[in-house]
């Protein structure tokens, strides 16, 4: 274990109601985001309903039979106030994700978009750490930022896939992120994890808010050997 130290705001953040059962509170920032979404889940408050957390924004639901508008208020207030970074940095993992970019169908048209080879797209892409600031879309889909400067901007497809494999790599604008499940997607493909990424029957969810992520290249071969293990 180590020290608690309380997590620095650089400003304070905006709280706010969204219907009659949920708050919104927006942060000026990614990392004091995720430090309160872990700070809250841990928490285990017995009126929460749920918490969603996105890029610096957390919603949080609660159960109106147990505490009113004005309580969840105060409650998250005093959790902002108490919240440290030792809580954060040991709730998330490390991640290292094999891709197949050979299995990337539009891994050519993003390198000539890009203005760079396909091997550089590989490099580039990667070279990267990433961080996991939301999931949704579909259960587990984890929404990762931020692409290399070299490989910002590109943009969705003119007209979204019906099937996307599991498992297939995609980026836009500057995130990244991996679909855990066939899925219709307009994301540009550059690759394939072969690995489970999700089993809602066990509820196995590879990802969770906050942790970081590298893609390790790998062949086709390999992709082959490692289809359907568990991340």
């Amino acid at each position: 274990m180590g020290s608690t130290k309380k997590l620095p705001l650089s400003q304070k953040p905006k709280i706010q109601p969204i219907a009659d059962m949920g708050i919104l509170v927006r942060f000026e920032n990614e990392k004091e985001c995720q430090a309160f979404s872990c700070t809250i889940q841990l928490s285990q408050k017995p009126w929460i309903f749920d918490v969603v957390p996105a890029y610096n924004t957390i919603a949080i639901y609660h159960n109106p039979a147990l505490i009113q508008l004005k309580g969840v208020i105060a409650e998250i207030k005093n959790l902002i106030k108490t919240q440290d970074e030792f809580i954060h940095q040991n709730a998330s993992k490390t991640l290292e994700v094999p891709c197949c970019y050979e299995f990337g169908p539009d891994l050519e048209i993003v390198a000539e978009l890009k203005g760079l080879t396909t091997k550089e797209v590989i490099n580039l892409h990667s070279e990267t750490e990433y961080c996991v600031y939301a999931i949704g879309f579909s259960p587990g889909f984890p929404y990762m930022g931020y692409l290399p400067k070299k490989l910002e901007g590109v943009p969705r497809l003119p007209s979204p896939r019906l099937k996307v494999p599991a498992g297939s790599v995609g980026l836009t604008g500057i995130q990244t992120g991996i679909y855990p499940e066939q899925k219709p997607g307009g994301w540009h493909l550059i690759g394939q994890a072969p690995n489970l990424l999700v089993d809602i029957v066990e509820q196995y969810f590879a990802f969770n808010i906050g942790d970081r992520v590298r893609f390790s290249p790998i062949s086709k071969s390999t992709f082959k050997k490692l289809a359907g293990t568990k991340l």
